[in-house]
């Protein structure tokens, strides 16, 4: 499982380095393949170890083939799915394209989402991350207290 958050910067190749305690969940399971891909909603990539990608595409398979929410999401997310491999150095390529579709410059955050990573500008993390007003924060509280059952 994947948790916290970590800034580290992104070469001008591309490559980025996994925090330690992210490379070992990696490769605990033994494999050094990952998965990346664009979010869905937000400017930043997902990072998935190969066997958690392959669950994750079980179940997406599982959905209705012709459901037009899903055709989309599969072809948003599922189609847009690179495998890309950890380095010796624990460091995983992230090419142009994906780098400015997240606007990845030199600080990126890397931020443990469970059984995925997102992969963040810096800038854009801590505006998407900025407190909420008073107002806001009580129906987002709400929502989620409902949607968790606490």
């Amino acid at each position: 499982m994947f948790r916290g958050q970590f800034v580290h910067t992104i070469d001008a190749k591309g490559r980025l380095s996994l925090p330690a305690r992210f490379r070992d969940a990696v490769l605990a399971d033994g494999d050094a393949r990952l998965v990346l891909t664009p979010a869905p909603s937000d400017a930043c990539l997902h990072l998935y170890p190969l066997s958690d990608w392959v669950e994750f595409e079980r179940k997406i398979a599982e959905l209705p083939r012709f459901d037009p929410h899903i055709v989309r999401f599969r072809r948003m997310y599922v189609s847009a799915a690179l495998e890309c491999d950890l380095d010796a150095s624990g460091r995983v390529l992230i090419g142009p394209d994906y780098r400015e579709r997240a606007h990845l410059a030199k600080e990126v955050l890397l931020a443990g989402m469970g059984r995925f990573i997102e992969v963040w500008s810096k800038e854009l993390w801590d505006r998407a991350t900025a407190p909420l007003a008073p107002d806001e924060h009580d129906r987002f509280m709400k929502s989620v207290e409902e949607l968790i059952r606490i």
